[in-house]
């Protein structure tokens, strides 16, 4: 994979190249491709584990609602471990 960095009057620009016939560089090229799917996968995620805990039932058991937010705060140290903000990728 080549990736040019331009500037050129104050509007940079960032160009991703890729040889599909490389292997590496189609697996490259597939996830460059896939990232704001694999975004919104996770707000979709986020969303569900949010929802399933403030709109909990009363009748929920309370293992259930600590399990759910044990759930959610798992997903957001992932998310801090590899740097990943949805809010900042989905502006």
């Amino acid at each position: 994979m080549i990736i040019f960095l331009t500037q050129y009057m104050n509007m940079a620009k960032a160009i991703l190249e890729f040889d599909l016939n490389e292997p590496d560089d189609k697996e490259a090229h597939k996830r460059a491709v896939k990232a704001l799917d694999m975004t919104i996968a996770l707000w979709d995620i986020e969303q569900y584990l949010r929802s399933q805990t403030k709109y909990a039932p009363d009748s929920m058991p309370q293992e259930v609602y600590d399990a759910l937010e044990k759930a959610r705060e798992k997903f957001y140290e992932i998310l801090n471990d590899h740097n990943i903000n949805i809010d900042e990728i989905l502006k």
